[in-house]
């Protein structure tokens, strides 16, 4: 079962800056230095195992 609040990592094409958000409660930001959109890098909803 999921929660309604997914955390994602995003990211911005331009410089590579990455912020954790989490959806449907935030929108997707815009870069603070770029000022352009972030996009989706990577859904954190399990942990990695190296």
């Amino acid at each position: 079962m999921r929660d309604k609040r997914e955390p994602v990592q995003v990211k911005c094409p331009k410089c590579k800056r990455t912020q954790i958000v989490y959806i449907p409660q935030e929108e997707i930001p815009k870069c603070p230095d770029c000022r352009i959109q972030m996009n989706i890098e990577e859904l954190l909803d399990e942990g990695k195992s190296y």
